[in-house]
């Protein structure tokens, strides 16, 4: 376990080595994890996904779409208990696996709703946000409209990305315009915590 991990999760660090052993096991078995990222898990997994708490206000609603096994939202969880998060994911096996794990580690601020972020009933059932999240999901064109419609006018999507977010933003841009975002912003974060480069691509709804 890096050094890094407890300045990030501070007392909520044993529910982090816990979901860290989720993944490596029960996620690697189920074939959510392939088992060459279980010595990444930390670096550039879990850290890689808690980087976004630093850029979310306190007592935000935020929804995970594409979870797969968790990320970012139940690291955002664990690290941001103020935070509400909704964790949303069409398979069947990654909701059970997701359902089992906030059981497991007693997250009462998480709730799994499976479905595509797409679908019109899924965004009845869902609601609006503060922040819709994603990460390693799809293209930014397809991430804008998909996820904006989930976000109250005013919150944001945040995208995790890596170092081609800047070209993704240049590519992408009449399509993020089209689902009612404004001017992408791109930020680095997490310098000096994880060793895998991070970018956010942070969109405000109009």
């Amino acid at each position: 376990m890096p050094e890094a991990a407890r300045a990030v999760f501070g007392d909520q660090l044993g529910l982090a080595v816990e979901y860290h052993r989720w993944l490596a096991e029960e996620a690697t078995t189920r074939g959510l994890i392939g088992p060459r990222e279980v010595p990444k898990l930390w670096d550039r997994h879990i850290l890689n996904s808690v980087l976004l708490a630093e850029v979310i206000e306190e007592g935000a609603t935020v929804a995970d779409i594409g979870s797969g096994a968790g990320l970012p939202g139940i690291p955002l969880a664990i690290a941001r208990p103020d935070l509400r998060v909704t964790l949303i994911e069409p398979l069947l096996r990654r909701t059970t696996f997701l359902e089992e794990v906030v059981a497991a580690l007693g997250l009462d601020n998480v709730r799994v709703l499976r479905g595509r972020a797409e679908d019109k009933a899924v965004r009845a059932e869902a609601g609006r946000f503060d922040v819709v999240t994603s990460r390693a999901v799809a293209p930014l064109a397809k991430l804008a409209a998909w996820s904006l419609p989930l976000v109250r006018p005013g919150g944001v999507m945040a995208a995790l990305k890596g170092s081609s977010a800047a070209e993704e933003v240049a590519r992408d841009i009449a399509a993020i315009r089209k689902a009612k975002g404004r001017e992408p912003e791109v930020i680095e974060l997490g310098a000096g915590i994880s060793a895998t480069p991070t970018f956010l691509v942070r969109v405000q709804r109009t």
